[in-house]
């Protein structure tokens, strides 16, 4: 049958990518954001090599690349700043392409929001849905502000709290803590800070990437036991207290953190669904379906993956069922190897043993002896 219409519940990353995809192969979406205002958090977003490829194939490669900073090299460095290694990520959308573009998450929204309406998506600020009602031939909704309507399908794309995911599958896929929180901060980037740069300390990570040709974004990756709650006004003190293990650049930041006042800080939390992803004719994506921790930067990837399969196979007039089943049987081994890579990466990261920071750290230096690309990209270049 052929896709008419789709409801895509959340306007991010992923769902905005949706809006744009569908719309550009003639199928009309409304998009549903419970934010009142196109509003996102002021620091950066990391697009490896398959992101950048999934966004070249609707267009969206070149505008991104405007935006950003582009970044071929990634180096592990030890608390001290000595280098434990540098490697060459991999050119995976294309020769002429690089292979990481670094850039602001509001601008990246700002080409989203604008690809989705210019391919004739209308999206909705201030609203979500309360209820979904399941027929043969098309989903009811009714949205929070009271109004009701019906679509062909109907997409959760609202994130690791995902209402969609809570109004079709229930309460049994929760997030999960990982045990680690990150913390991110924007400031002003160094002109030799070309390239991403990742500090291991013991029971703390940090990394530095360069943003624009002025900017750049500090992360910090610490052990967060009981997963406590923090108020703004204690996240510079706090920050810069898990900062002390550092030396050279960071420790210098450390001081600018201190006092600052635009700092975040998220607790790291997975969401682990096991298939089918959809029941009927609602369907998750991205973090609704797969929120991963951002050890690897690849969360953001693999929305943008989904969207662009998803869209693919919905205007392709095959049967619903059918179509969502591909979809499912296309992603889930991509994107649970993001999962479990990222938790592994996470965990080798905040070991908080110094014996077994210096073998991790040991480990780097033997491994990646010779310039190469980082292991997991292998696999993720292969095609989606």
């Amino acid at each position: 049958m052929t896709v008419q219409s789709v409801l895509i519940v959340g306007g991010g990353i992923g769902g905005l990518t949706l809006a744009a995809a569908l719309g550009q192969r003639g199928i009309r979406s409304d998009v549903a954001e419970l934010k009142a205002a196109e509003s996102v958090y002021g620091v950066g977003i990391i697009q490896p090599g398959n992101a950048l490829r999934a966004l070249k194939s609707i267009g969206l490669m070149e505008p991104c690349l405007r935006a950003g900073f582009q970044v071929d090299e990634y180096r592990y460095y030890d608390a001290d700043e000595n280098l434990l290694a540098s490697l060459w990520p991999l050119r995976v959308a294309g020769p002429d392409a690089p292979a990481m573009n670094m850039l602001p998450r509001p601008a990246l929204h700002e080409i989203l929001r604008s690809a989705a309406e210019k391919a004739g998506a209308k999206v909705r600020l201030g609203i979500t849905i309360d209820e979904l009602s399941q027929h043969e031939n098309r989903v009811d909704v009714t949205f929070s502000n009271g109004e009701k309507s019906s679509y062909d399908i109907v997409v959760g794309a609202d994130g690791i709290r995902s209402k969609v995911r809570q109004l079709t599958f229930g309460q049994e896929f929760a997030p999960r803590f990982t045990g680690h929180g990150v913390w991110r901060y924007t400031t002003r980037r160094p002109p030799e800070l070309d390239f991403q740069g990742m500090y291991l300390g013991v029971g703390v990570k940090a990394g530095l990437v360069p943003l624009t040709m002025d900017t750049m974004y500090l992360l910090l990756v610490s052990n967060e036991p009981g997963n406590p709650r923090f108020e703004a006004d204690q996240l510079g003190p706090l920050l810069a207290e898990r900062m002390k293990p550092f030396k050279g650049v960071l420790a210098w930041l450390r001081q600018e953190v201190a006092t600052a006042r635009d700092i975040i800080y998220v607790p790291i939390e997975e969401v682990i669904l096991p298939l089918p992803w959809h029941r009927g004719r609602v369907v998750l994506i991205g973090d609704a379906a797969h929120a991963s921790s951002p050890h690897i930067a690849q969360g953001a990837a693999m929305a943008i993956e989904d969207a662009v399969v998803l869209a693919e196979l919905l205007s392709q007039g095959t049967e619903i069922e059918e179509a969502l089943s591909a979809f499912e049987r296309r992603r889930f081994s991509r994107c649970k190897f993001v999962q479990d890579l990222s938790r592994k990466t996470g965990e080798d990261g905040n070991i908080d043993d110094p014996d077994l920071c210096s073998t991790r750290n040991d480990n780097i230096r033997r491994t990646f002896a010779t310039p190469q690309p980082r292991p997991h990209e292998l696999t993720l270049a292969e095609p989606i």
